[in-house]
């Protein structure tokens, strides 16, 4: 007699939070404009405690020394405090494994193929309640339908079965932990054929698993695996389930080695498990391969956007930021990216390579439609524009850049930089208005815009 475990009541496991990301504020400190402009670190990289690496980050550093775009001299002109540094900006990534739930079972195995009434009458035939004008009414769907093994002829007969529906009563009423314990018990007894053992471990294991306990539960479901003597449905729902324990516990490797072999069994080419694959292998350090497992994915369904933010952090992670920032910069240009966070991470990218025009265009399309919101961060972005325009010799659009930043910044450093400009310029008015604003709001240095004052 072919029994199955109850569904379980959760949907996924436990995942890891994502990672916030912050920004710090303006950095000032004299320098000379002739031997200072933009200078901007490749992207840095942290790792989810449990999950992938793939954070996607991006960060803004101190000046360097400018190219020679422009034969405006340098040595009459004021110096400019140093622009804002953004630290690195972590993009934390949306989960997107759909795994099974811990607990395997029939009803939900067949989610969305099948009514409950047909799944409630599966399980009566499976624990011999049905009728017999009502048996062969559902029929067991394979969910891995090209698997190479063997299903196992074995059953539950007896007192044995007898047993294992009690066991099964008890998580049906969801007294877990006295489910769990007789299961356990039953197990160690001799005499049990390999799909009564393993059926109980199974139920151990997701008895465990309601009760939040990984530890027991990956030593049930692998016990279940290796006793061996399941239905090919619920034998790999066992071992699937050992794969997300493995995950959800930061066992990476050993969650990469078993996907392997599920995948290898049950040649399964769904999204969902090449998606997990791509993950882990991140996490084990082989960003390359997970990069290019979610850029397949991505070239399945073009708008996947999760796919492509995979993809582009774990081109990162890999080192290849061009790829990274050709892949954000396709999803924009599709306008896939709709939050402030994946903005920011594009157009610190487009300021590492110094793409200064795509930078602008993001950070003001992006204000324009609200999505990037007036604070610090925003005031930053403009700061660093203003910079580059200063010295790239446009004065007016380094006002107009600085003039953006000064009334969202959380210092008084962008309207100082304002006031040195229009000092230069020979229009003392405004430059002593724009100094005031800077001592109103706060520079750690004030006494340059008490010179500009007094003059």
């Amino acid at each position: 007699m072919a029994l199955h475990a109850p569904q379980s009541r959760k949907s996924h496991p436990r995942t890891p939070a994502a990672r916030r990301f912050t920004h710090p504020g303006l950095r000032a400190g004299a320098r000379r404009r002739p031997a200072t402009g933009l200078r901007v670190n490749r992207p840095t990289i942290r790792h989810w405690p449990l999950a992938t690496p793939n954070d996607l980050s991006a960060s803004v550093s101190a000046p360097r020394a400018p190219r020679p775009t422009t034969s405006r001299s340098h040595s009459r002109l004021p110096p400019m405090n140093a622009s804002p540094k953004l630290r690195p900006l972590a993009l934390a990534l949306c989960t997107i494994v759909a795994v099974a739930a811990v607990a395997p079972a029939f009803a939900q195995q067949q989610a969305g193929s099948t009514s409950m009434r047909e799944a409630r009458e599966k399980r009566q035939k499976e624990l011999g309640k049905q009728k017999d004008s009502d048996k062969g009414k559902a029929a067991d769907a394979a969910l891995w339908p090209n698997a190479t093994r063997q299903e196992p002829a074995e059953e539950a007969k007896g007192k044995n079965l007898k047993t294992l529906q009690e066991i099964q009563g008890l998580y049906e009423k969801q007294d877990y932990a006295g489910a769990m314990a007789k299961a356990e018990a039953f197990a160690a007894t001799s005499g049990l054929n390999s799909y009564e053992k393993s059926f109980a471990y199974q139920l151990a294991g997701a008895s465990a698993s309601e009760l939040q306990d990984d530890a027991k539960s990956a030593d049930y479901f692998k016990k279940a695996v290796d006793a061996n003597g399941l239905d090919n449905n619920n034998h790999y729902t066992a071992m699937y389930n050992l794969v997300v324990t493995y995950y959800s516990t930061g066992k990476n490797e050993e969650a990469l080695a078993l996907l392997d072999k599920f995948l290898a069994e049950t040649k399964s080419d769904k999204p969902e498990y090449q998606q997990l694959r791509a993950q882990l292998l991140a996490n084990t350090g082989r960003g390359g391969e997970a990069a290019k497992t979610f850029e397949a994915q991505l070239a399945k369904n073009p708008n996947d956007k999760k796919a492509l933010l995979n993809a582009v952090s774990a081109y990162q992670a890999s080192g290849d930021d061009a790829k990274a920032t050709k892949l954000l910069e396709d999803g924009y240009n599709k306008g896939m990216l709709t939050e402030a966070k994946e903005l920011q991470v594009l157009y610190a990218n487009y300021l590492n390579a110094e793409r200064f025009k795509d930078a602008q265009k993001v950070i003001e399309d992006g204000a324009a439609k609200g999505i990037l919101k007036e604070g610090p961060d925003l005031a930053t972005a403009y700061s660093l524009l203003g910079q580059n325009a200063y010295y790239n010799g446009s004065d007016a659009d380094a006002l107009n850049f600085y003039g953006k930043a000064a009334p969202m910044a959380k210092d008084g450093e962008a309207y100082l930089n304002q006031a040195k400009i229009l000092r230069a310029q020979g229009k003392t008015a405004d430059a002593k208005a724009a100094a005031q604003k800077a001592l109103d709001k706060g520079l750690k240095k004030p006494e340059e815009a008490k010179e500009i004052l007094a003059d």
